[in-house]
């Protein structure tokens, strides 16, 4: 992957990129601004399952954030996506939230306990020993086992909760059966991201907070990618990892234009 001054279109992490607890991060707006005046092709990408995009919208809106619902890219619209490719009209057995329910009826499914064609593991706060339950005889009998996103935990202010990763290695155990997983660092959700946006690798940046998912996936999907310091990465983080990011920035302020810069002085 070339040069910054080659990319003509974005894809960034939100959370440690954008916003971190609902505060926006410095020069996201602004950069933000840059890529819908300069008509810049670009999706806000998340893991996270539980919201749709309308929902994802506002909250950033709240945090100050204008981000149009049809620029968020989430691992449940990305799940609906392959599924709909792999088997248009199908069914499912779902265990999540509007999320991706509601990507998944857009996309033509039928939500059904009877013989689904896939099980769809995806984020939730409520998880039911029934569903999982449900969920394992349903994959041993032969329905497809999907999962949204691999992360194992999710961030609350009390601490880590198990998140989807977690409920599904539970399924798997149980089941010996390794689910196909849509979100990062699968470059299935950066290649259904670049089909959204009508992108190439070529000429795209990735920019996450992460090494293990979005920086690698970045790497992978071949797209020049732009680690921030402002999730949980730091200098000693980035030596770990046998690869590197194409370059490495303190925060998204580095990579607004000149001109609003020199405005906010």
């Amino acid at each position: 992957m070339g040069r910054r001054d080659e990319v003509e279109c974005w894809l960034t992490d939100m959370d440690g990129v954008l916003v971190h607890e609902n505060e926006a991060l410095p020069g996201a707006a602004d950069l933000l601004q840059q890529w819908e005046d300069q008509g810049t092709p670009y999706l806000v990408l998340t893991n996270n399952s539980i919201f749709t995009a309308r929902d994802l919208s506002a909250r950033l809106r709240a945090s100050g954030l204008n981000v149009p619902e049809d620029r968020i890219w989430t691992s449940a619209l990305a799940t609906a996506d392959f599924l709909k490719q792999q088997l248009p009209g199908g069914s499912a057995f779902v265990i999540g939230e509007a999320g991706i329910l509601t990507a998944l009826h857009d996309a033509g499914f039928v939500m059904t306990e009877t013989d689904p064609d896939f099980v769809v593991v995806g984020e939730t706060r409520n998880y039911s020993f029934e569903a999982i339950t449900k969920a394992i005889r349903l994959i041993g009998r032969g329905a497809r086992f999907i999962v949204t996103n691999p992360d194992a935990t999710g961030p609350s202010a009390e601490g880590p909760l198990p998140a989807t990763g977690a409920i599904a290695a539970l399924i798997t155990k149980a089941t010996g059966k390794e689910p196909y997983v849509v979100g990062k660092p699968n470059p299935m959700m950066f290649r259904s991201a670049l089909n959204k946006i009508g992108a190439h690798s070529e000429n795209t940046a990735m920019i996450g907070d992460r090494m293990d998912t979005d920086i690698v996936a970045g790497i992978e999907a071949g797209l020049h990618t732009v680690l921030v310091l402002t999730g949980i990465s730091d200098h000693a983080e980035i030596e770990k990892y046998p690869f590197r990011p194409s370059e490495i920035v303190q925060g998204v302020f580095e990579l607004v234009a000149e001109v609003p810069a020199e405005t906010e002085h």
